[in-house]
């Protein structure tokens, strides 16, 4: 796919570059709009479709009136959206002005600014570093002191209380994400997203893919991921006794749009993240079976399996209740994070015993 358009994007990138610096960052503009946007509309397209297989899941009808196509309201996000921007922001009198306003940016900008090092196919990513995964940690973990910003400058016990819990969490959590990914990296033998993608390459499809010997590893991955990105049934950002909304209770209009798009953009990332690190990124399944199309890496493999962890992301809000947050914790610190230690130890003997052909 991305081969018929690396002329035409080659022909452009020399255009800029002739007009010098200020070419370069027009260049620099445009890669880093043709990823951010792309994220943006797949916010808004993964709302309705959370609301719509809530909706089939819970027998009744998600929107269904607002830019009505086949029945489905293809543009009710899209309003929702205007509805925010056009709603007054207001700020706490007793609110540290600043930092209230600076935590939905600290919140968003690491959100997007993990996209950067996001392959869709063998190399083509913003930026193919070779510690991509290392800047991936240190992206998602920033994410947290917007949340403790957030809590502690609007000012109010509410917020306060529910920015501890959603922090406490998330640094749990992403204990646990870490140690699933030192799995990969050790599987893999090195720190490059497209060069973990090809280490699970091989002749038996899907059978090659990490999420068979690293099992425990994706499993504990995927929900850390549901927990880190506080969604349901992890969501104790909402307390149950408070009725409000966490640490962005405070927060209106547009500023509360921002952690709204964060918090999507997260567990967008987190299910392409899955898809690549367990599950083969952009190879087919049928890999090594077939020399037809189906067999052949292709990023449409990558969207569908993208697809496969959003929906798991909605089927987990439409099922579970909330558990309590001792449950939450102990789960994270005496459950996940010993398996994750185990296996790790697992996975080092299983590469030098050569199971895995990269991390020897």
């Amino acid at each position: 796919m991305f081969e018929l358009l690396a002329q035409p994007i080659g022909w452009a990138r020399e255009f800029f570059l002739a007009f010098g610096t200020f070419g370069l960052l027009v260049w620099t503009v445009i890669k880093i709009l043709s990823v951010t946007v792309p994220v943006i509309l797949g916010v808004a397209f993964f709302v309705l479709f959370e609301r719509k297989v809530i909706g089939w899941m819970h027998v009744r009808h998600g929107p269904t009136y607002i830019g009505r196509i086949f029945g489905i309201g293809f543009i009710q996000t899209f309003a929702d959206v205007f509805k925010l921007l056009f709603k007054e922001v207001l700020t706490p009198a007793a609110s540290h002005k600043f930092l209230y306003r600076l935590a939905p940016i600290l919140t968003l900008a690491p959100a997007f600014a993990a996209w950067a090092v996001i392959p869709f196919e063998d190399g083509i990513a913003l930026s193919n570093a070779n510690a991509g995964l290392l800047y991936l940690l240190a992206m998602t973990s920033m994410g947290v002191y917007g949340i403790i910003l957030a809590g502690w400058a609007s000012n109010s016990k509410y917020a306060f209380l529910g920015a501890m819990r959603s922090a406490a969490q998330v640094v749990s959590y992403e204990i646990a994400m870490g140690f699933a990914l030192v799995g990969v990296i050790v599987a893999a033998g090195s720190l490059n997203i497209s060069a973990i993608v090809n280490a699970q390459a091989g002749g038996s499809g899907f059978f090659d893919w990490f999420w068979l010997p690293l099992f425990p590893l994706f499993i504990v991955y995927f929900i850390s991921g549901v927990a880190e990105t506080n969604r349901a049934p992890f969501d104790v950002a909402e307390g149950e006794s408070e009725i409000v909304a966490g640490h962005m209770v405070e927060y209106s209009g547009g500023a509360f749009a921002l952690f709204f798009l964060a918090e999507y953009a997260n567990m967008i990332l987190i299910s392409v993240l899955a898809a690549l690190l367990f599950l083969g990124g952009w190879l087919s399944p049928f890999q090594g079976w077939t020399d037809s199309w189906l067999g052949q890496p292709n990023v449409l493999w990558l969207l569908l399996k993208t697809a496969f962890f959003a929906f798991c992301y909605v089927w987990f809000r439409a099922s579970f209740p909330r558990y309590r947050y001792d449950q939450i914790m102990r789960l994270g610190w005496k459950v996940f994070i010993p398996i994750t230690i185990v296996w790790i130890l697992v996975a080092a003997w299983g590469a030098h015993a050569g199971w895995f052909l990269a991390g020897q």
